[in-house]
């Protein structure tokens, strides 16, 4: 056991087993307290807190006696006394688990001292209340995989989101995982006894949005031929999950503005005054300050949405966690009846290499196929280089690079073939602007006016275009 005096009025115990990060720790704080003790382990600790009362406790997790969050609270510990948790064991788990003890921070190690300072400077201006201390969750992960920095600011915005119910806004590409991250808020916060309810704002027609969300009377509109609960009367007591706000269309979004500046709303038809019990957590793929600045999105309700901002990175830039996210994908299709698989070190090393356009949805899906395919029990780099080559047209599918490519490959060939020769460009947006138009006029099941506003054009526009291009405008229909 180690102690140092310094100017101050505060002591600190810091229990860490690593005597270079004890002593890191120590010299980084060393004017941040009068009284620094230091000690190695479960026993030791609280054999000094027998004796001695400190106003903030820094520790590890992982010592060579115990956990030291799970010890924690029957250490006599004084209940508003700010924790502050370090850990290499870097995981949804460990920053819930924090949370739980009513620890002031989670900072993951490798940890910067410049952070470590800052908060403890916070926490001991602060003692921590025993309304923030929430029973942790069991589930440990909640499908939430990976150790990569970025993943540990999610952990960390996740478990302080565990004590409150501020409305959330999940940010990050398609297919990087932004309704598990919804359903982690969910299953770690206060309302997680509650139910967990889901809209895709993109898949609703826009005439039936309200409908959806806030529920009809009996005769309210041809069709409606009895009442019916929106998903805020059906998510209430616990979490709304708005997926795709950013497609919501912007008359619809004045009235949920008003649902969460007022916390009552009313069902189509309807005139009784009902309460919005509910978290609402709302997720999207689209940069909302452009649709913001262009007037497609309210900026009054982006603020009312974008209270918890929660960023999630792509798969490129995590692929340290990519062997880890491939052992769960593993795991889970075991448990779905998918044959068991391992992967050679170079078949790793060639999902590792991948840019992964789809994220950890393509990721998924490629596992899955491996297993299915792969005739031995060990996946070998021929094996992955085959599905990524089979399946990346369709695993790249949307994406701005993979377009370009495409572009480019049907330039080439026209250039050779035809030396340049002839309206290339014409002929290359009436190409691309035909699947555009029919795959938009499939999305919206044939309705022109749905159809223009989505590519966002007038309907005598979009008319003009299906006649000049031979385009059947009742393509929808015949499918």
């Amino acid at each position: 056991m180690t102690q140092a005096r310094a100017a101050g009025g505060k002591t600190i115990l810091l229990v860490e087993d690593d005597p270079a990060i004890a002593l890191i720790v120590r010299e980084t704080l060393a004017g941040e307290c009068a009284h620094f003790a230091s000690v190695t382990g479960i026993a030791e600790r609280n054999a000094w807190l027998a004796e001695n009362r400190p106003d903030l406790i820094i520790t590890d997790v992982v010592l060579p006696d115990g956990d030291g969050i799970d010890s924690l609270p029957g250490a006599g510990v004084d209940p508003l006394t700010p924790v502050i948790v370090l850990s290499a064991r870097n995981t949804l788990d460990t920053a819930v688990r924090a949370t739980g003890i009513g620890s002031y921070d989670y900072l993951p190690k490798p940890f910067d001292l410049d952070e470590l300072t800052a908060s403890v400077r916070a926490a001991l201006q602060r003692r921590v209340l025993p309304s923030e201390r929430v029973e942790p969750a069991t589930d440990d992960s909640h499908g939430l995989v990976g150790r990569a920095p970025a993943m540990q600011a999610v952990y960390r915005t996740i478990a302080r989101l565990a004590t409150n119910d501020l409305a959330v806004l999940i940010l990050g590409e398609s297919g990087t995982g932004k309704e598990v991250v919804a359903r982690a808020i969910h299953a770690t916060g206060l309302r997680r006894k509650g139910p967990f309810v889901a809209i895709n704002m993109a898949a609703i027609p826009r005439e039936l949005i309200e409908a959806e969300l806030f529920g009809h009377e009996k005769g309210a509109f041809t069709g409606a031929t009895s009442r019916s609960a929106g998903r805020f009367e059906q998510a209430a007591g616990g979490t709304l999950f708005l997926d795709e706000i950013g497609d919501m269309p912007i008359e619809a979004q004045t009235r949920l503005l008003r649902v969460l500046q007022t916390s009552e709303y009313s069902t189509v038809g309807g005139s009784q005054a009902l309460r919005a019990d509910v978290r609402v957590v709302a997720a999207t793929h689209r940069d909302m300050r452009a649709l913001v600045a262009d007037g497609r999105f309210r900026e009054d309700l982006f603020y009312r949405l974008n209270v918890i901002p929660v960023t999630l990175p792509p798969l490129r830039e995590r692929r340290s966690d990519i062997a880890a996210l491939v052992r769960h994908f593993v795991e889970a299709g075991r448990h779905a009846g998918l044959p068991d698989r391992q992967f050679a070190p170079a078949a790793m090393q060639l999902l590792e290499r991948h840019d992964w356009p789809g994220n950890v949805r393509e990721l998924g899906n490629v596992v899955q196929r491996l297993a299915v395919l792969s005739r031995d029990t060990v996946v070998t780099a021929h094996d992955v280089a085959a599905v990524l080559r089979d399946g990346g047209e369709e695993a790249d599918a949307g994406t701005a690079e993979s377009i370009a490519r495409a572009v480019d490959d049907w330039a080439r060939e026209q250039l050779a073939d035809a030396g340049g020769e002839g309206d290339l460009h014409g002929r290359l947006l009436a190409i691309v602007e035909a699947a555009l138009l029919r795959r938009t006029l499939r999305a919206a099941r044939g309705n022109q006016l749905e159809a223009a506003r989505r590519l966002g054009v007038n309907r005598n526009t979009l008319r003009k275009r299906l006649g000049q291009l031979a385009i059947d405008p009742t393509i929808s229909k015949k499918e």
